[in-house]
């Protein structure tokens, strides 16, 4: 194809003006990157899901949430919670399920509610006393959610962990997370909460760095900033996170929690809002 030499001209400024986008925009690195659906944990506006649920998806769906996770079903069976889901086109990208209920009496009723609502992430957000009081009660942790893993994995789910602050103390130098996690499975999911684990005192940054692909879903909740600062005011280093999740290419939802201030639907609005600023 024959060019003038004003066409060559003009190409070549819209090249040099590529090239001059912040962040490398248009770099090879980032058009390889995936691009991570985001969702809400509802514990993040509990008070208003018991009051109004169908109301409060709605407004979520509205902000630009495409899928939520529960924390609870608010009096709800299965099927009544898929219609609500469906109606507001919102997706289910986990449950958080207690560790009771992936016991072998109520297995089963877990699978089933579960895939009646469209979830295959089995979450557990918190441990019983006696799986985290020493380091080999986190290496038989590890090795139990393997177990619960392999049961869920023909079915087409997943089963994984939710970080809390306290997974990060430490017995010999080592975190109870890393016990439990460099004992479990590929295929269990380590769901990290940013926030929780920076209370805790632990490094999200070298945590997911040392266990890539593990976090399917991973929870975006700042740390740091001023009292109740939504995703992206605080000091979380985001753009770190990010860059991780989607470069390691098996990070399957953004999942946002915030716990704290009095207007929960605002600041989760906002969360949403930031995210899209950069770029989400």
């Amino acid at each position: 194809m024959d060019y003038s030499r004003r066409n060559v001209i003009k190409l070549g400024a819209a090249a040099a003006a590529i090239c001059a986008v912040p962040g490398g925009l248009f770099g090879a690195d980032d058009m390889n990157k995936k691009k991570i659906p985001i969702g809400l944990q509802l514990y993040s506006v509990r008070g208003q899901c018991e009051k109004d649920l169908p109301a409060v998806l709605a407004a979520v769906k509205k902000m630009g949430y495409q899928g939520v996770e529960f924390a609870g079903y608010y009096g709800r069976n299965a099927k009544d919670m898929r219609k609500l889901l469906d109606d507001n086109a919102l997706l289910c990208c986990g449950t958080h399920t207690g560790w009771d209920t992936l016991s072998p009496a109520k297995w089963d009723a877990t699978v089933e509610f579960n895939k009646t609502i469209g979830n295959k992430y089995l979450i557990v957000p918190g441990l019983p006393g006696d799986r985290e009081t020493s380091a080999d009660a986190c290496k038989e942790t590890g090795k139990l959610f393997t177990a619960f893993s392999d049961k869920a994995k023909p079915l087409g789910m997943r089963v994984g962990y939710h970080a809390h602050g306290g997974d990060f103390k430490k017995f010999d130098g080592v975190t109870a997370w890393d016990l439990i996690f460099s004992n479990a499975g590929p295929d269990v999911a380590m769901q990290m909460d940013i926030g929780n684990c920076l209370d805790g005192g632990g490094d999200p940054y070298a945590t997911i760095k040392k266990f890539p692909g593990r976090s399917v879903t991973i929870h975006i909740k700042e740390h740091g900033g001023k009292p109740g600062a939504p995703v992206g005011e605080g000091d979380v280093k985001w753009n770190e996170v990010f860059d991780m999740c989607e470069s390691q290419g098996k990070t399957e939802w953004y999942i946002v929690e915030h716990e704290s201030g009095s207007q929960p639907l605002e600041a989760v609005k906002a969360c949403i809002d930031n995210l899209r600023k950069m770029g989400k």
